[in-house]
């Protein structure tokens, strides 16, 4: 009996989820690649601050580009949260780390030709084959269950409209 108790115990302590945000940087005041959020950038990572304010993010991800760290900035002032710098390219350096994840849950914010590119690298069909130069609102929230038998990996595709 107390074999079985052991077992179970070890079963249940290898089995966690992870829930993983990803989503694209807001609104950019012009098309320079060092430029800042516009005024509706701002409204829209406040939006996502606020749409992700009871997520019980642990970590927060973004490319060294001041529109990633501007658009998770707010997010990152309501958790206490350091923002933590991956290179926009190759995506396997943040896929690789988001897969080491276990019961832990992060935003990452990229590029239009990134976000959907992560989600498949963690094992997603997303349902868009490209994010367009203007579109802004698409978050992809990612659940990766870690079992005894595996892991399992659900997409589900939102929008944010602030």
């Amino acid at each position: 009996m107390k074999y079985l108790a052991v077992t179970f115990l070890v079963f249940l302590a290898s089995c966690s989820t992870s829930n993983i945000y990803i989503t694209r940087h807001a609104e950019r005041a012009n098309e320079s690649d060092t430029t800042s959020l516009s005024a509706a950038g701002l409204i829209r990572a406040r939006a996502l601050a606020e749409r992700l304010a009871n997520t019980h993010i642990d970590s927060i991800f973004v490319t060294p580009y001041r529109r990633t760290e501007q658009t998770a900035a707010p997010l990152a002032l309501l958790r206490g949260l350091p923002l933590t710098k991956y290179p926009a390219a190759p995506v396997t350096v943040i896929t690789n780390r988001l897969r080491t994840f276990r019961g832990k849950n992060a935003l990452v914010v990229g590029h239009s030709n990134t976000i959907l590119e992560i989600a498949k690298g963690l094992g997603t069909t997303p349902s868009m084959q490209k994010i367009e130069h203007s579109e802004y609102q698409h978050i992809l929230f990612i659940r990766m269950r870690h079992t005894p038998f595996g892991q399992r990996v659900q997409l589900y595709e939102q929008k944010l409209n602030p």
